[in-house]
């Protein structure tokens, strides 16, 4: 499992990385970051001494956005690792979002046979989803995640004053997927959830719900760190959105990850009440609190072909079904669940009817 730590306050980051980077004294320590994270939080991080022990030839920084999660960047990131002397008993700290933990991941798990990576995430998303849990990869050949191994990070230090220089959009983005962890985990965590408050993130309070939100994944991530049972629990909401996110793409209309999983929600808790019985209460709690969060998707029937298509490329499918990941209620997680399309159809129609289109 995942070592999960939180630095509450901006001061102990670097004495908390001091404690880990001490195991690495006799190797040499390097930090992957993007043109975002190198401005707005590396400073924070090199006080405190770690100056001395990330001297700046050792910080390698990529251009920021989800295009650079290349095979070019990841070569770059080797020649870097390289050319410095790197071994595999050297480690790499990986600071920033979902992309820079991604590609971090890989490059550190591949050189030489695999080195230690520490991820430092700075968005809200990256630490309740990409950071964790073991997956890392890179696009390749115009697909997502195309290319890439499980390997999980030696530690996971969670940093909430990061967040405070995401705008709305990119704190709803994550606090989707937390969401999502809610109704996976039980209703007491799920209602803190519904309850929380994404104005301040660096209170006591939204730091401990972030972490049991995390804890969360990594519990189910610990029992089947491959996906071949239980970890399919976490695509709930994925099926239905990643097909709204694909298709947003192509209107040249992208919305963000955690919108499209929220959406999706919506539908697959549907197909959840319709074929499971999952508690027409919770069902409605829920919906009501996306819609006021994220808004609509606007579509309309005529899009219907166009989303099941995608949903029957979804990559956790068999054979020519699709496949979701339901609940009968808060906790209750029934994976590989066979969907008709016509059910699927009618769950956007809910959608339609509920969002007002």
């Amino acid at each position: 499992m995942e070592n999960l730590t939180q630095a509450r306050h901006a001061e102990e980051l670097p004495t908390r990385l001091r404690e880990i980077c001490r195991h690495y004294d006799q190797d040499q320590i390097f930090l992957l970051c993007d043109s975002n994270t190198h401005r707005h939080c590396l400073p924070l991080l090199r006080q405190g001494g770690m100056e001395a022990v990330l001297p700046e030839e050792h910080i390698i920084c990529l251009e920021a956005g989800d295009k650079h999660k290349s095979i070019d960047s990841l070569t770059f990131i080797w020649q870097v690792l390289s050319q410095k002397g790197a071994t595999r008993h050297s480690l790499l700290l990986n600071l920033g979002g979902g992309m820079i933990t991604d590609i971090g991941g890989f490059a550190a798990s591949t050189f030489k046979r695999g080195m230690d990576f520490v991820n430092l995430p700075t968005t809200l998303l990256a630490c309740v989803d990409a950071a964790q849990g073991g997956k890392t990869g890179i696009n390749f050949n115009g697909l997502k995640n195309e290319i890439g191994v499980f390997s999980p990070a030696k530690e996971i230090v969670v940093c909430p004053f990061f967040f405070q220089s995401l705008d709305r959009q990119n704190l709803a983005s994550g606090y989707a997927e937390m969401l999502k962890h809610g109704l996976l985990s039980d209703q007491e965590h799920w209602l803190e959830v519904l309850r929380l408050d994404l104005s301040d993130c660096c209170r006591p309070e939204f730091g401990s719900i972030l972490l049991r939100s995390m804890q969360v994944k990594t519990a189910i991530v610990a029992q089947d760190p491959t996906e071949k049972g239980l970890r399919k629990s976490l695509n709930l909401g994925h099926t239905v959105g990643h097909a709204f996110e694909s298709w947003t793409h192509e209107q040249s209309q992208p919305v963000l990850h955690g919108y499209a999983v929220a959406w999706g929600l919506v539908c697959e808790l549907y197909l959840s009440m319709r074929l499971l019985g999952f508690p027409k209460d919770i069902f409605q709690q829920t919906i009501y609190q996306i819609k006021d969060v994220f808004g609509a998707l606007p579509f309309s029937c005529k899009d219907y072909p166009a989303l099941t298509e995608k949903m029957h490329h979804d990559k956790k499918n068999a054979g020519h079904n699709i496949q979701f990941a339901l609940l009968s209620d808060i906790g209750q997680i029934h994976i590989d669940q066979v969907v008709e399309e016509k059910l699927i159809e009618e769950s956007l129609d809910f959608y339609l009817d509920f969002m007002g289109y």
